[in-house]
């Protein structure tokens, strides 16, 4: 690309899809790029899918202020996003007499950050979730945290992004930051990029882009956490998402349904590297045993998958969401750990009436739409809806992924998007094609045929995720 842009965001996860979102508002030229395969591959698709209420940061911290904001903003954006979100509520629970001054604490500051919560007797608390451990001692509630759709939420912000203008460039790896005259060069791996201003939105490698430009008072050194994924058996385990109370490493182990239905438990919380997905037996032993004591009934037999994700926890202990010390035009939104998913609307906001605005002029354009075209999904449909659009297209009737009841149609609809998917993983983000019981044991053979057939190219070629990760080695006969 040799057309210089107005701005370009340097990290296609939650935080910087948003921003690319609402810079879309304008008569801009924005381009995202990220190292990755896809929108929203890291952090923000391997978390808790939490939206929390913000009565747990520190009152007065970024991560207060853009918590509470982003809460209210989230119902309407993901509706316009056609995202599935179900305001849950949550219930933080203390399991020991001398932790019930920490559950008045947390009362305290929640008034404080403007968040409605109420103070539960064992009584109360068990009438409202009757699996919670009957041994607990009070708990801490509010109606305003939530459940969301992570993938889909980062997915349909860029797919809105990009309908509205904005070029989204994958596997382009920063490798140096030049400044050249009134104009930044960006140098990837793919090519050298211009632009005005540069929005470091690199998540856990956010501290490595802004030393490219200047020397920084701050670093990222990852979280590791890790989870359980239990199989959506039954609707009742817990209808609130489920705390213990917060510490130093975070919130701690949580139990909460899914909007898929199912129970996520986790996670553990240990500095790591900026590579390392690993999990392993002792941690999630800990995270088992720390979730039976919120709830003791959790059936782990059902579990059908473990997995862990990387957090960009900063020496800051903050949000970090200003310009560079060195130059105006080159903007950090970086340390954005839990509660940034919650948070990333307000963010998005305010880095661009707050930061951009003084920098370059903002108008509106006159097209701007805010929605997505809604997406079909059978499992949300009434007989008679499956019935007719089965009649009007039957690739809607072609069973891919039997655990989650997903057809050809869906995926099909999926891969004409304007940011579609271009591995299997990507389509299993989208659709939940492999999220079921056997984890793709059976529909990834079908996918990956899907995806050769729709990119023209052989099996062999077909990626799984990243770059690299081919499923196939080789062919041994033809009419694959």
């Amino acid at each position: 690309m040799n057309e210089i842009s107005d701005i370009l965001i340097i990290g296609a996860g939650v935080v910087g899809a948003m921003i690319a979102r609402t810079l879309s508002q304008y008569v801009l030229k924005v381009v995202v790029v990220d190292k990755s395969n896809d929108a929203g591959n890291a952090t923000s698709s391997a978390n808790s899918a939490i939206i929390h209420s913000g009565y747990d940061p520190e009152p007065g911290s970024n991560k207060a202020k853009f918590n509470v904001l982003g809460n209210r903003m989230f119902p309407e954006i993901a509706k316009q996003l056609d995202v599935p979100f179900v305001k849950c509520g949550s219930l933080t629970v203390a399991l020991e007499d001398e932790q019930l001054e920490m559950l008045e604490q947390l009362k305290k500051r929640a008034s404080i950050n403007g968040v409605a919560v109420e103070l539960l007797s064992p009584e109360e608390a068990l009438k409202r979730e009757p699996n919670l451990n009957p041994m607990i001692k009070g708990a801490l509630y509010t109606k305003e945290a939530g459940i969301i759709d992570p993938f889909n939420f980062v997915i349909h912000a860029m797919e809105n992004a990009i309908d509205n203008g904005v070029t989204f460039l994958r596997n382009h790896e920063v490798l140096e930051i030049k400044k050249e005259n009134d104009n930044y060069k960006v140098i990837t791996n793919k090519g050298t990029l211009k632009t005005k201003i540069v929005i470091n939105a690199a998540g856990i490698n956010a501290d490595l882009i802004a030393k490219m430009v200047e020397e920084i008072d701050w670093s990222i050194t990852p979280r590791k956490g890790e989870y359980f994924v239990l199989d959506h058996y039954a609707p009742n385990l817990v209808k609130s998402t489920i705390f213990p109370l917060p510490s130093k490493k975070g919130k701690g182990v949580l139990v909460s349904q899914t909007t898929s239905g199912n129970y996520i438990l986790g996670p553990s919380s240990e500095f790591t590297t900026r590579e390392d997905l690993s999990t392993d037996s002792l941690t999630l032993n800990n995270v088992k045993n720390t979730a039976l004591s919120l709830v003791p009934s959790i059936p782990f037999k059902e579990t059908i998958r473990i997995f862990s994700g990387l957090r960009a926890t900063c020496t800051k202990d903050d949000f970090i969401i200003e310009y560079s010390k060195k130059d105006r035009h080159f903007i950090h939104v970086a340390g954005i750990e839990s509660p940034g998913f919650v948070s990333s609307p307000a963010i998005a906001e305010y880095v661009v009436n707050d930061l951009i605005k003084p920098l370059i002029p903002l108008n509106k354009k006159a097209n701007f739409n805010p929605y997505v075209k809604k997406y079909p999904r059978l499992a949300e449909m009434s007989k008679d809806e499956r019935n007719k659009l089965i009649k009007a297209n039957p690739d809607f009737g072609k069973m891919i992924c039997n655990c989650e009841k997903i057809s050809l149609g869906e995926i099909k609809e999926a891969l004409s998007r304007s940011c579609p998917p271009v591995s299997i993983k990507g389509i299993k983000r989208r659709v939940r094609a492999g999220f079921g019981k056997c984890q793709g044991g059976f529909c990834q053979p079908k996918v990956l045929l899907i995806l050769a057939k729709h990119y023209h190219l052989s099996p062999s070629e077909v990626l799984y995720d990243e770059e690299g990760s081919y499923v196939i080695d080789h062919q041994i006969r033809e009419g694959l």
